[in-house]
């Protein structure tokens, strides 16, 4: 299996740039259309894409922040996912691929088998023992209710008629949300004044029509906020001078241990590798593939760039220590 048809994430490192970034699935990249958006309006949304422009105009001039509190589409989105509040985006927009965990080949636009007509997922509880690993493993970022309740004004994917704009809305919405999640760490952990304005111009984003967000360039994005992670990086990085660079490494199976403080396994392919008793202080794993990674008894929790999908790719238990803000997989051991 080529690694770009791999689930639960493949790494999306641009290999033009000296810099490193990765936001997501491969198969969420779905085509997105730079050109004019023709379709029927829907009375439920706002049809006009200059309107949410205009209304932040003024506070953009008079350096005010773009989002103010008062206007719900503009506030600082969610960065989990809450099912809760979203239309099952991901069981209906998204492929599946039983080679890549999900019990049966799924083309984009068509609703999960499993899915209620209430958008609950009808195995949610035995996923795994299915044979559903894959949908345990996915993380939105909290694009899907973003979607959902902003983008498309709690209008469900029933009521569309265009099923392949929001698919690729979703794709858009989930590359900018963990964007913003990595642009969260670099804050916590080694701020840049650099990383401001990008945050504000990410969450801007977050907040418009479907049409500006087709229209985006992601991929300058993704160089742009990689700049900005790799920066951050290496200021964390610099107290291990010694640490060895294996970025996109092929470091599948292989067995890893002692000390690897301050290491980069930026794009690293770490499927199956074991990683126990291994010193991982400050390790980079921007865009890891960790599927099956042994991390049980792994202090994991310097990390950088580790996000929450990655985590339940890996095979952990107890004893494993993670990051502030993720969370420890239901299918790991105690």
């Amino acid at each position: 299996m080529r690694p770009e048809q791999s689930l639960p994430f493949n790494c999306l490192i641009p290999r033009t740039s000296g810099h490193s970034g990765c936001y997501g699935q491969a198969h969420l990249r779905q085509p997105v259309h730079r050109g004019p958006v023709h379709r029927p309006a829907l009375r439920q949304r706002l049809r006009d894409p200059e309107r949410l422009v205009r209304r932040l105009t003024p506070a953009l001039d008079h350096g005010a922040s773009p989002h103010p509190c008062d206007d719900p589409r503009v506030a600082s989105p969610e960065l989990s996912s809450d099912c809760s509040r979203c239309f099952g985006l991901c069981c209906v927009l998204l492929p599946f691929a039983a080679s890549s965990g999900f019990g049966v080949d799924k083309p984009s636009g068509t609703p999960c088998l499993n899915l209620l007509p209430d958008d609950r997922c009808g195995i949610h509880d035995t996923l795994r023992q299915d044979g559903w690993p894959g949908c345990t493993v996915f993380e939105c970022f909290g694009a899907g209710q973003q979607v959902s309740q902003v983008t498309y004004a709690g209008v469900s994917w029933r009521e569309q008629d265009n099923l392949g704009e929001m698919a690729a809305v979703l794709s858009v919405m989930r590359q900018l949300h963990e964007m913003l999640v990595h642009l969260d760490e670099v804050d916590r952990r080694s701020p840049d004044p650099a990383a401001g304005p990008v945050r504000k111009e990410i969450e801007l984003l977050t907040a418009a029509e479907p049409e500006p967000l087709l229209l985006v360039d992601v991929d300058d994005l993704h160089v742009r906020v990689g700049e900005l992670l790799a920066d951050a990086s290496d200021r964390v990085r610099r107290r291990w001078p010694a640490a060895a660079d294996r970025t996109r490494a092929d470091l599948a199976g292989r067995r890893l241990s002692g000390d690897l403080r301050g290491w980069t396994f930026r794009g690293a392919l770490l499927i199956g590798a074991d990683l126990r008793g291994a010193e991982l202080d400050d390790v980079d794993l921007l865009g890891a593939d960790v599927r099956d990674a042994d991390v049980r008894g792994c202090d994991l929790s310097s990390a950088l760039f580790l996000t929450q999908p990655q985590v339940n790719a890996a095979r952990g238990d107890v004893g494993t220590a993670l990051p502030a803000g993720l969370s420890r997989p239901g299918h790991w051991p105690a």
